[in-house]
């Protein structure tokens, strides 16, 4: 399930004639038969006007987007997919998990500390959060994972957060998922065009969207090894042959 796909024209041209929250407003109430919340709108409509700006930089134009995915046996969301082709012409989506946050302090082990839901709270680090929606999906939706597999990359943009020196969110304890799953700040626009360039200026989105959309949930082989191990290994666990 996605609140919101199609080309990244009609996209942009939703954003500026601000249309977008209120469509994705109206295909969330269709689907879960209640409003969102005030502030959930309010984050579509800053949020995706700063991508908006991103895409008219880069000069998108042939390229897909998925706006709010269920991931697949989950209640989560992802933000937002673009999807197109690469450099050598390999189908491609990245995934952008997008933050209205302006500062925040180091938390415990994956963790920020950083307002949200109306106080300061422990939340996981934007890397960490995509690196992990990125992991779910090569684990869990076959498009990603079966022969010729659309290639998976994630990033995040806090597109009001302006990084000071020694920033807590760049702090060394995250620099194995911010080298994995970049972070962008609010004075990143022309990097992070780059890096979805570098992903995606091929374009031919729509036809790669339409391969995500068509593909099927179903757990990787891998996956079912990975959790085949932990239960021979639990001695709590019995499996019947």
């Amino acid at each position: 399930m996605e609140l919101y796909s199609g080309s990244i024209t009609q996209f942009i041209d939703d954003t500026i004639q601000n249309q977008i929250a209120v469509k994705l407003h109206d295909v969330f109430f269709e689907y879960f038969g209640y409003n969102p919340s005030d502030s959930e709108v309010s984050s579509w409509r800053n949020s995706l006007r700063a991508v908006k700006d991103i895409f008219l930089v880069s000069r998108f134009a042939d390229h897909g987007i998925v706006l709010e995915y269920q991931l697949p046996f989950s209640s989560r969301r992802l933000d937002c997919m673009i999807c197109g082709r690469d450099e050598e012409g390999k189908d491609n989506v990245v995934i952008i998990e997008l933050k209205q946050w302006e500062k925040c302090n180091i938390g415990v082990s994956d963790k920020v500390v950083t307002w949200v839901g109306g106080g300061n709270r422990e939340v996981l680090h934007p890397s960490v959060q995509v690196g992990q929606y990125k992991a779910y999906l090569e684990q869990n939706h076959t498009v990603f994972y079966e022969s010729d597999p659309i290639k998976l990359n994630a990033c995040a943009y806090l597109h009001n957060y302006t990084l000071g020196n020694d920033d807590s969110i760049l702090s060394s304890q995250f620099e194995t998922y911010l080298q994995q799953y970049p972070l962008f700040s609010s004075t990143d626009v022309n990097n992070l065009s780059s890096y979805l360039k570098k992903k995606l200026d091929l374009g031919n989105g729509m036809a790669v969207l339409e391969r995500v959309q068509k593909s099927k949930y179903g757990p990787s082989k891998k996956l079912l090894q990975q959790i085949s191990k932990v239960i021979k290994d639990n001695e709590r666990y019995i499996l019947l042959y």
